[in-house]
């Protein structure tokens, strides 16, 4: 699934940062972790209000620079979501 990233812009005016609407669309069909990538220098992260509501779905969430968290995504068997960003 590619990232809709026009959801977290429209409140921060970039793409550095997961929105809660955002999160609502990469859990839509749920998942027991969330693998994030935050690009090569870690710059993403996630918003306040995003972290709390996978904390409230029981959804844990791995945030890692985009090459480690390809690794991981790669290892783990849970049922999981891939986030990565690429650009930078």
């Amino acid at each position: 699934m590619k990232r809709k990233k026009k959801l977290s812009k429209k409140y921060y005016g970039t793409s550095h940062v997961l929105s809660k609407d955002e999160a609502k669309f990469v859990f839509e069909t749920g998942c027991e972790q969330l693998i994030l990538g935050a690009g090569q220098m870690g710059n993403v992260h996630l918003s306040p209000e995003a972290e709390a509501y996978f904390a409230k779905k029981g959804c844990k969430v791995l945030l890692q620079p985009t090459p480690e968290a390809i690794r991981v995504f790669n290892r783990l068997h849970a049922k999981k979501i891939g986030l990565f960003h690429v650009t930078c």
